[in-house]
């Protein structure tokens, strides 16, 4: 199987359960090829889940769901050392971060302390537990959903951790027709309990490695770069996007052309991606907030004054 199919497949097989979510499917799967994490944030009841159930469910891993609740401890994610009388030895209890693809539902209403023991995972995909380091399987994604964080019981996730996703995925509404077929699509039954996996853990591995030989031109690298730094020089700013964003930008722009059949970037393919990869990392001052200005609006704004190099 090639691996523009590969992508492609596991994209229809995510839309045997999600209705007029194509483009939403797309970016996580890009995301999964890109080799890193998504965080999907929207309103209750959009199926941001549903979503993260359908991809992790196309591929024939190791799944775990951590329900995030103000309750859950650090070491319910990263496990634990406990003593065994028979060996006089300290053993690791795996915590539920053991596992090929994580879901971590609603990640923004636990505490601060407990987001932070995602940090280390997230970012080189190992956790330390009293002094010892323990490797989490290959492949390895974290799917975080989120409701915007003007609802009640939700803390505004740190910045150090909204900077280790990838993208960051927004659903919306869908229109009338969609919305008449996610009934006659539910009614009998849940389409999500069928969904069998299309790709293997291997092929995604396979997929990772191939994603990073896609060509790159060193003008598209500048013109990455430059969109990545003029977020650092806009007056509605506090804070602008890192170079773990230019980073993260030229590696789902090659996973994008290696979705459309090529072997190499284009500037469109950059383009498209900005918001999804650089909104989530910028942090507003009050006032642009208070006026309604959105890093959406702004990203859109700057795409339109950098120069697209031929």
């Amino acid at each position: 199987m090639e691996n523009k199919s590969v992508m492609q497949t596991i994209v229809e097989n995510m839309g045997k359960v999600m209705v007029g979510q194509s483009g939403a499917a797309k970016l996580m799967v890009v995301c999964l090829a890109a080799g890193g994490h998504v965080l999907i944030e929207d309103v209750p009841g959009i199926g941001k889940t549903t979503m993260a159930y359908a991809l992790a469910k196309s591929i024939g891993v190791t799944f775990n769901r951590i329900q995030f609740t103000p309750d859950i401890l650090p070491s319910d994610i990263t496990g634990f050392s406990m003593f065994n009388p028979k060996t006089s030895e300290f053993e690791y209890k795996q915590g539920s971060i053991m596992s090929h693809i994580i879901l971590a539902d609603e990640i923004n209403r636990t505490s601060p302390k407990t987001q932070a023991s995602m940090l280390e995972v997230m970012e080189e995909r190992q956790v330390t537990v009293d002094g010892a380091t323990y490797s989490v399987p290959d492949p390895f994604m974290v799917i975080a959903t989120q409701n915007p964080v003007e609802y009640m019981g939700t803390y505004p996730l740190p910045e150090a951790q909204l900077d280790r996703f990838l993208m960051k995925v927004t659903m919306g509404y869908p229109d009338m027709e969609d919305e008449v077929n996610i009934l006659f699509r539910f009614q009998e039954h849940n389409p999500l309990h069928e969904l069998q996996a299309v790709a293997s853990g291997e092929q995604v591995i396979q997929l990772r490695r191939q994603v990073r030989a896609v060509r790159v031109e060193r003008a598209i690298g500048e013109y990455i770069v430059d969109i990545v730094q003029s977020t650092r020089r806009q007056e509605q700013v506090i804070l602008g996007c890192s170079p773990r964003a230019s980073i993260y930008l030229m590696r789902a722009s090659q996973a994008l052309a290696m979705y459309m059949g090529r072997d190499y970037v284009t500037p469109d393919d950059v383009k498209n991606l900005v918001i999804p990869v650089l909104s989530h990392r910028m942090i507003l001052r009050q006032e642009a907030r208070i006026r309604k200005v959105t890093t959406e609006s702004i990203l859109s704004d700057l795409l339109s004054k950098i120069r697209v190099p031929s």
